[in-house]
């Protein structure tokens, strides 16, 4: 929810704020976390672990950098291309949102199959970290529109969440490495 009121502050220089260029905005990030939901079901099916869960947060990150460092000079394109608030909000969301929101959709699947111990359990595994999720993002919106954009600016912000997104792939990669390591020492004492 960060990136995507941030995403309102970004593109309200080049297209307004308007009804259009929020509706953009959702669109966008709609799509690109559905596509994420659907790759991170699938992704969840080859091995999981903690390290490749670990890889999804730290790509989710790579990925934010154009975001941080090109912003500016995609939105001047889109704006010379098409000045439409309607059209040029849609494809300059597109550019600059789709690709993280999706991978960062990858998340949600994918934990849920990393911490499902049965079938009997995948509801209540899914539900809590609906539950988590949701919340999460409550938090996050009212943090980021009733304190980060008063004590930060955007791109400060985007470092922010490049930072957070990077420590949790991080602590994922070595947790994982630790429990890979527990289970290989569990091996060699049978």
């Amino acid at each position: 929810m960060c990136f995507e009121l941030l995403g309102g502050r970004m593109l309200a220089p080049y297209f307004g704020s308007s009804v259009y260029v929020w509706g953009s905005i959702i669109t966008v990030f709609m799509l690109a976390l559905s596509v994420g939901y659907l790759s991170g079901g699938k992704f969840s099916m080859y091995q999981p672990n903690l390290t490749k869960f670990g890889a999804i947060f730290a790509l989710s990150a790579v990925f934010i950098l154009p975001t941080i460092f090109f912003a500016e000079s995609i939105m001047d394109q889109v704006f010379e291309w098409l000045e439409d608030p309607r059209y040029g909000s849609l494809l300059a969301s597109t550019f600059l949102f789709f690709i993280p929101t999706a991978i960062m959709g990858m998340i949600a699947p994918y934990s849920v199959r990393i911490l499902t111990q049965s079938k009997d359990s995948s509801g209540q595994t899914a539900g809590f970290l609906y539950f988590v999720s949701t919340l999460g993002s409550a938090i996050g919106t009212i943090v980021t529109s009733f304190y980060l954009v008063l004590w930060l600016e955007i791109r400060e912000i985007l470092w922010l969440t490049f930072g957070i997104m990077i420590v949790a792939g991080f602590i994922a990669l070595v947790v994982g490495r630790y429990l890979g390591n527990q289970d290989e020492l569990a091996g060699m004492e049978v």
